[in-house]
């Protein structure tokens, strides 16, 4: 990565343009470690500022589940000279849009899209609530109802809501980052003084932690000196060890069936398997394998379940990935079956169309659709400057270079039958699967309760 004091424009636009990335790419760092990656596009007058910070459900100590996506709450409940409720409402006025936040088990970031003109509202407002965000016992308190009621609304209260929080406790070890979702404990947040959320914060909300990524109408003059000013005076802080995990095997090396019985509207299968995590090796081809496979209704598993054998309803959600960028990631699928159709029997031709894939590899008339889809889904990815700020900071974050975005279409594109074959063989194993399965029930089951 640039440091401070020098620019990566040549060789930055000319690699962004080798991979597809029709924008230049400016990277730097400030002296406190701030990353800050920019890249201009005057198209129009409009900038996206997007705000990774390397903080995710994976960082959490036992006993604190929950605490990075509460902080995607409390992050906008106000700050040194910015009073509760008025972040919205500033972005608002300017002509903001697109504000929001997202947590994964792996990062937190921020981001909004604004007219060029109020770049410096923006990385003001940022940079005030990283070096003094206002944390109180009352917004604490408030923001905590409020994912309750999230969880109540998303997980505990809906058909189906908790299918991927158990797959993940199914699919990882207790004690592994990764075993908890994102959500998190309601009791532990409960028990949690504001004294663990503020050294929560103390810890992870530092600029040494973070990358600041500008898209848009400006350029890397400006940012830098918009950076300097509101984000330079922050200083950087320790940030406690994580526990060591030991490398997860390519497979599970079991084949698990759980069923719940709860008041679902029908019956309906979910499946989890082992694979490879976000951009390490074989995990393209496995991208490449869940298209064919699970998307759309060209799919091989759409044919076979819903077209022909008229097992499944044809409602979506066949196959996809879940990545994971520290760790082993998950391909999950899930299947409706029609009417007279038993869960048993569509489990059975779900797995039978995933290993006939790893005994006879896929068409080339198949691998072109999904060449074609993967093609078109960057496309539009890159096509706003939000989603291109947001990618740009993903590549940062995970590979301490931005550029490493050029590499994502050609290393799919790449992918040959061959791989995807061996992909398939290791995913579709016998023993690196979990199936989840749904019974309709008039009673609460006790696996759906809130946590």
């Amino acid at each position: 990565m640039t440091t401070a004091g020098a620019t990566a424009t040549s060789d930055g636009t000319a690699q962004a343009a080798a991979g597809g990335f029709a924008w230049p790419v400016e990277q730097f760092s400030l002296g406190n470690g701030l990353r800050v990656v920019v890249a201009p596009d005057h198209s129009a007058p409009i900038v996206a500022v997007n705000l990774w910070y390397n903080v995710g459900s994976r960082h959490e100590p036992p006993g604190k589940h929950g605490f990075a996506h509460l902080f995607e709450h409390l992050m906008f409940e106000g700050s040194a000279q910015v009073a509760k409720g008025e972040h919205f409402g500033v972005l608002q006025e300017v002509g903001g849009a697109a504000i929001n936040a997202t947590t994964s088990s792996d990062r937190t970031n921020y981001f909004q899209t604004v007219p060029s003109a109020a770049l410096a509202t923006v990385l003001w407002l940022e940079a005030d609530r990283m070096g003094a965000l206002a944390l109180t016992q009352e917004t604490l308190d408030n923001q905590r109802e409020v994912v309750k009621n999230e969880r109540r609304q998303r997980y505990d209260n809906v058909p189906y809501g908790r299918w991927h929080e158990v797959l993940g406790e199914l699919a990882y070890p207790e004690g592994h980052p990764y075993h908890h979702s994102t959500i998190g404990s309601m009791a532990e947040l409960d028990s949690a003084q504001l004294s663990d959320f503020t050294a929560f914060y103390e810890s992870y909300y530092s600029p040494d932690n973070a990358v600041l990524t500008v898209v848009g109408d400006t350029s890397a003059e400006e940012v830098r000196e918009l950076a300097e000013r509101y984000f330079g005076a922050l200083s950087p802080r320790p940030r406690p060890a994580l526990a060591q995990v030991e490398a997860l095997p390519p497979v599970l090396g079991k084949a698990e069936r759980v069923e719940l019985a709860e008041p679902v509207p029908l019956p309906r299968v979910f499946f989890a398997f082992r694979s490879a995590r976000f951009a390490e090796p074989g995990a393209a081809a496995e991208d490449v394998l869940s298209v064919v496979l699970g998307r759309g209704r060209g799919s091989r598993l759409f044919r076979e379940l819903v077209t022909e054998r008229r097992l499944a309803q044809a409602e979506g959600g066949y196959l996809g990935t879940w990545q994971r960028a520290w760790h082993a990631s998950m391909i999950t699928g899930m299947a409706t079956p029609r009417d007279g159709v038993t869960l048993p029997q569509l489990e059975s031709a779900f797995f039978e169309v995933c290993e006939q894939v790893a005994a006879d590899g896929v068409t080339e008339e198949e691998l072109g659709r999904a060449r074609s889809m993967l093609a078109a889904d960057w496309s539009r990815e890159l096509a706003t400057v939000g989603s291109r700020a947001d990618q740009l900071g993903k590549h940062a974050t995970l590979f301490g270079d931005a550029l490493k975005i050029t590499d994502r279409l050609p290393e799919l594109l790449e992918v040959n039958a061959a791989q995807v074959q061996e992909a398939a063989a290791r995913v579709f194993a016998p023993d690196n699967r979990i199936t989840l399965a749904y019974e309709p029930s008039t009673g609460r089951n006790d696996e759906s309760a809130e946590a």
